[in-house]
């Protein structure tokens, strides 16, 4: 990069820390944990609908995404455009109850409808999650791509994303990182789509951005099939049409519905209609994103990039396609992409040891002071062993990827006491934590009894498998009457979200005609 873009780079920092700390200022307040887990109660639909999206997109949705654009073409997108559909789901059936109930955390929900036994199960296992996985896996994968994109060594890239996030989530919480995140997905969206631009636009031998896209249908139209075929090879990664209505959609009501850092951004609106449309703005950012994400591999397949494997795409592109002057806001959308999903994990994980288990188990009258001291210093113990444990994943890849697969074989029981803990009035708390304790020998013998069956199947099957165990125990054992009483008028939702909602499914629906 050169001076200019340096110069972008450092206004985009000085912007984000600035912002993150002046609009969070407490005059004469001294903050609550409501104020500092929740942001008060008081984010408008805009900041919950992009904090939601900075939540989910990180550096390796631009390095992975793009290299499977490469490698599968637009069929990838499918996890963006079903994610837009989840989430109105999400908005208008799990979001009431949640916020009916007074629901803050998740594991806070499993002890309303179940019992402590499952709260504390998978609060710890989120904890672990969130603190090995996740908070690792974006310092590894972001550092990584800053070293192969921008040439920063891996320790100061990893220590660097730390600090730069430490420096406005730690101290002020949600409501800065909510606040925030709007600069970090301005950012990320439009460096992406620039990128996008000049990607396509060589494509067609720089005569326009339309003309690119014509000349990518032309050149391989076969990047361009959202349901792929059982003879594609990569129909394994995505089963024909049962892609768009299978597995896919466990794993995204795990992931929207069940999952803290991205629930929790709903949870510090203003009201239940703010968090719902907030939810249907980030649909609408979904359907967005795949120009970001997805169609630059493609175009890099349609260039001929000499790449040695297809996640080498989106770094092609930077460095070959990408002009000087411009690497600086592409390095700030990358940077927005890591750091907004790092906070937003971080303070999740504060917010589930504060609340759920130093609370209840350790304080259990703590004041709101302590609560808002434990959860910053929860945040920083939480950073710091991400930062250790980062470098170590690059002598441990396929370990990695097991982990990451291990947690993929979690989410269909998971999911499954959610749904029926929330729907299913007997559903009793012996059976919910029975389905959580097969929830990985499931999966796995299915694994290794049927291998050939595309992982998505095999969620979908796992789900099946665990929530019939959770309906035949429950149907034996004896009723505990802990079923959720709420009114059914809590799901009605006004004109605004219907309509917005049904312009998505419209949407949706056009771009699986068009590109079948």
């Amino acid at each position: 990069m050169n001076k200019l873009d340096l110069i972008i780079f450092a206004i985009y920092g000085i912007v984000v820390i600035v912002v993150g700390n002046w609009l969070t200022r407490s005059k004469n307040k001294e903050r609550n944990s409501t104020d500092y887990f929740f942001a008060g109660k008081s984010l408008p639909w805009f900041l919950v609908g992009s904090s939601i999206i900075a939540a989910n997109i990180s550096a390796e949705q631009f390095i992975g995404m793009s290299g499977s654009g490469f490698a599968i073409g637009l069929g990838i997108a499918t996890y963006e455009w079903i994610a837009a559909l989840i989430l109105i789901v999400v908005a208008k059936y799990f979001l009431p109850v949640f916020i009916d109930k007074e629901i803050f955390t998740m594991p806070q929900f499993l002890a309303l409808r179940y019992d402590n036994r499952i709260k504390t199960v998978l609060a710890i296992f989120w904890l672990s999650l969130f603190i090995f996985v996740n908070l690792t896996s974006i310092l590894y994968l972001g550092a990584l791509a800053l070293k192969s994109i921008f040439g920063i060594k891996l320790f100061y890239g990893i220590l660097g994303l730390a600090i730069f996030s430490l420096l406005y989530t730690v101290v002020n919480g949600l409501k800065a990182i909510a606040s925030t995140d709007i600069i970090q997905v301005f950012f990320l969206l439009v460096g992406g789509l620039i990128t996008t631009y000049f990607a396509v636009n060589q494509v067609g031998g720089n005569q326009g951005i339309l003309n690119g896209f014509e000349a990518m249908f032309t050149l391989v139209p076969e990047k361009f099939h959202m349901v792929l075929k059982s003879s594609d090879p990569n129909y394994f990664y995505l089963p024909g049409i049962r892609a768009v209505f299978g597995g896919i959609w466990i794993a995204g009501i795990y992931y929207f519905g069940a999952n803290q850092y991205i629930i929790q951004k709903a949870f510090g609106a203003r009201s239940l209609k703010e968090a719902q449309r907030g939810m249907v703005f980030a649909g609408y950012l979904k359907l967005i994103l795949p120009f970001v994400v997805v169609v630059p591999g493609i175009a890099a397949f349609a260039l001929g990039a000499p790449i040695a494997k297809p996640d080498e795409a989106y770094p092609w592109i930077l460095s070959n396609i990408v002009p000087v002057g411009i690497k600086g806001l592409i390095f700030a959308a990358l940077i927005a992409a890591i750091v907004s999903s790092f906070s937003a994990i971080m303070n999740s994980a504060s917010t589930i040891f504060t609340m759920d288990l130093y609370k209840p188990y350790f304080n259990k009258n703590a004041s709101e002071r302590q609560l808002v001291f434990v959860g910053r210093l929860s945040g920083v113990i939480a950073m710091a062993i991400a930062v250790i444990v980062a470098p170590l994943l690059g002598s441990i890849e396929q370990a990695f990827q097991f982990i990451q697969e291990y947690t993929g074989m979690v989410s269909p029981g998971i999911t499954a006491v959610f749904v029926l803990g929330l729907f299913w009035k007997r559903a009793t708390s012996t059976a919910a934590l029975w389905g959580t304790i097969i929830s990985i020998p499931v999966s796995a013998a299915i694994k290794f009894l049927i291998p050939e069956l595309p992982f998505l199947d095999q969620m979908l099957l796992s789900f099946v498998v665990v929530a019939l165990v959770i309906i035949v125990l429950s149907l034996e054992g004896k009723s505990e009457n802990k079923g959720l009483e709420f009114s059914r008028s809590i799901f009605r939702t006004d004109k605004w979200f219907n309509l917005l909602s049904i312009i998505i499914v419209i949407v949706f629906s056009a771009i699986y005609i068009l590109f079948w």
